[in-house]
């Protein structure tokens, strides 16, 4: 899961820049981060520092949201809290 989120933040940076007229090295410039951080960025590694994303989604007017989702971790913690009520 975290390989589609990766990948789909990669793919709205690329197209975001591109739409822009932006090389790699205009948006970090720009962004104040250096070229080889967009370039990771862009091919979605997994390890790239949060405020340098920011700073890299920010200067192209993205912004990057937390969502509430049900993952199973947490159907299965309410499915326990359930069972402790219920034999309480």
């Amino acid at each position: 899961m975290a390989d589609a989120f990766a990948d789909r933040l990669a793919g709205e940076v690329r197209t975001r820049r591109a739409a822009l007229g932006l090389t790699q090295q205009d948006l970090a410039d720009m962004a104040g981060v250096s070229e080889r951080f967009v370039r990771f960025v862009e091919q979605g590694k997994p390890s790239i520092q949060l405020d340098s994303l920011t700073a890299v989604l920010e200067t192209l007017g993205l912004e990057l949201r937390l969502a509430a989702r049900t993952s199973h971790a947490a159907r299965a913690l309410a499915g326990h809290g359930k069972t402790q009520e219920t034999n309480q």
